[in-house]
């Protein structure tokens, strides 16, 4: 389980202030890991911890790390009853004494928003998504992200995606702020070989095989079927001993894992690729592998796998769109003597195995040198703890005075 990261409590501007957080669920995924992380840094300094959700496997820890769950139907889509959750969410901020309401999912936030503006509350939100619909309706409904007193963006491409489809989020209102990893969790010395050992035990694979991992849900743009074309690839090319790990939640999709075991059936890789289900070890899953994979076909608003994999020092191999080029180092834009993983184009098959090749062909020299420079990368540039600072930092702006000049902390 991922360790809580500490700060300091004296006399920190949150201690005693109420900030809730508004979610679906608390299940897997990076927002809601994110949800806990700063539940866990506002209990750490002082402040109240609220976290609005239909619940998930992620309560257990949220309470254990100080953060309170308050039972919400926040997943909820339908009109009449996010109307009627407008004012159950604005009881619960005025009997607990909430200062800013924090939405991290867009139905809740149209509740949020709703609740916040009724009791004159900051109102924050993030984006953990680029949400790129282009529709009227789906611009409609996408835009309640794009209202908050402050917009948290997380990475630069997502920042620019907002700017462009919502011009209404102007000014310095956007604040980016990169998805951060647990370095102490996320780290070589503290993943026990025996947690690796259960780990590849429970994907069946045998000590002589390398992994190939793709950690990410069965749907359809994660890449799935790039990353078996890929395999197919490499099979024919000779290169044995590999395993690919297919490790994720279906989350109801039958139409995908049909698909996809339909596609490992065709090429003959029955005992090369595996669909093995969520994984509860992730830093164990990332240094079982030999090589991580973020095979995606379409942009991703962050890439939460690559930056985990590359703090413990597995090489990478990404697609080159969306916010990829914030977190994985390569060529050409930066020397191939400072690379920290491989991009490639998305969707292309025979660049992706060619890049899996050579990931697995390093000398153990330039192994160790490319696992040096992504730790590295990664402590400089998305640690836990930079993302809580920011972040606090955002809560303790809006709880010192007047909000958009109309505004102000409850």
């Amino acid at each position: 389980m991922p360790t809580q990261a500490t700060f300091p409590t004296t006399l920190h501007p949150l201690a005693g202030r109420t900030v809730l957080q508004i979610i679906p669920d608390l299940d897997a995924g990076g927002a809601e890991r994110t949800t806990v992380d700063v539940a866990a840094a506002l209990a750490a300094v002082g402040a109240r911890a609220l976290v609005a959700s239909e619940g998930g496997r992620l309560v257990g820890e949220l309470q254990a790390k100080g953060g309170v769950w308050v039972p919400f139907p926040a997943g909820t889509k339908n009109p009449a009853a996010m109307a009627l959750n407008v004012g159950r969410l604005a009881r619960i901020c005025r009997q607990e004494g909430v200062g800013i309401v924090h939405a991290r999912s867009r139905a809740p936030a149209w509740v949020a928003l709703g609740a916040s503006r009724r009791l004159r509350l900051p109102f924050v939100t993030t984006f953990h998504g680029s949400y790129s619909g282009r529709s009227p309706v789906k611009l409609l409904y996408n835009s309640v992200m794009a209202r908050g007193d402050v917009v948290i963006a997380n990475s630069h491409f997502t920042a620019d995606a907002i700017r462009s489809l919502h011009p209404q989020a102007a000014g310095d209102r956007v604040r980016v702020i990169h998805r951060g990893t647990d370095l102490s969790a996320f780290s070589p010395g503290q993943v026990a070989p025996a947690r690796v050992e259960a780990v590849r035990r429970a994907w069946g694979v045998a000590p002589h095989e390398r992994v190939v991992l793709l950690a990410a849900r069965l749907t359809g743009w994660k890449g799935h079927r790039v990353l078996i074309e890929a395999a197919a690839i490499l099979r024919r090319q000779g290169l044995g001993d590999v395993a690919v790990v297919l490790a994720g939640d279906s989350q109801g999709r039958t139409g995908t894992v049909r698909e996809v075991d339909a596609m490992v059936a065709s090429h003959h890789l029955g005992g090369v690729v595996r669909r093995v289900g969520h994984c509860t070890d992730m830093p164990a899953a990332f240094r079982a592998a030999s090589v991580v994979t973020v095979p995606s076909t379409e942009p991703e608003a962050f890439g939460r796998s690559a930056v985990e994999a590359q703090a413990l020092g597995t090489p990478v191999v990404v697609s080159d769109l969306g916010a990829v080029p914030e977190t994985v180092l390569a060529p050409p834009e930066a020397p191939a003597a400072e690379r920290t993983g491989w991009r490639v184009p998305a969707g292309d098959a025979e660049a992706l195995a060619a890049a899996i090749a050579e990931a697995l062909q390093l000398g153990a020299s330039a192994r160790e040198a490319l696992a040096r420079r992504a730790r590295r990368h990664v402590e400089q540039n998305f640690s836990l703890e930079r993302m809580i600072a920011d972040t606090l930092d955002v809560y303790a702006g809006l709880l010192g005075g007047p909000v958009d000049g109309t505004t102000s902390a409850g």
